[in-house]
């Protein structure tokens, strides 16, 4: 997989799971929720918990992409994408991975996985970015 792949792959995932929440809440609307039940920044209490935490798990992409793209167009606009190829496709397996520890639960293991899957993540995105100032000195 190249970098550009994987940053395709993550804004995927992280479309995948808003269709997700659209599908649920375009389900409730079809059946009577009005439609401004889903206030902006006020979580839905309403909302299984499953949703309530695929919702979550989607802010958590949109949190860590832009970084992750930045990243990786910076690689390709230097010319430099082989320096990150190697790590870029295993941010999006971390990513994917915390998202389903996040939407598998919530408990202490849950809790764990998530947080292991995340460090890697930042773990693996500051090592490309410090791969990338290496080679741009």
């Amino acid at each position: 997989m190249t970098a550009l792949q994987a940053v395709l792959g993550f804004a995927g995932w992280t479309l995948l799971l808003v269709a997700g929440v659209f599908a649920y809440r375009g389900l409730r609307f079809a059946t009577g929720t009005p439609i401004n039940s889903w206030a902006r920044g006020n979580k839905a209490t309403q909302d299984a918990p499953f949703i309530q935490r695929l919702e979550d798990a989607h802010a958590n992409c949109l949190e860590n992409l832009p970084v992750f793209a930045v990243i990786v167009l910076a690689a390709a606009a230097m010319g430099k994408l082989d320096v990150i190829t190697p790590f870029a496709a295993w941010v999006l397996y971390a990513r994917v991975g915390q998202s389903l520890a996040h939407l598998s639960g919530s408990g202490q293991i849950n809790v764990f996985a998530r947080a292991n899957f995340w460090a890697i993540q930042i773990g693996l995105m500051f090592w490309m970015f410090y791969q990338l100032l290496c080679v741009a000195v």
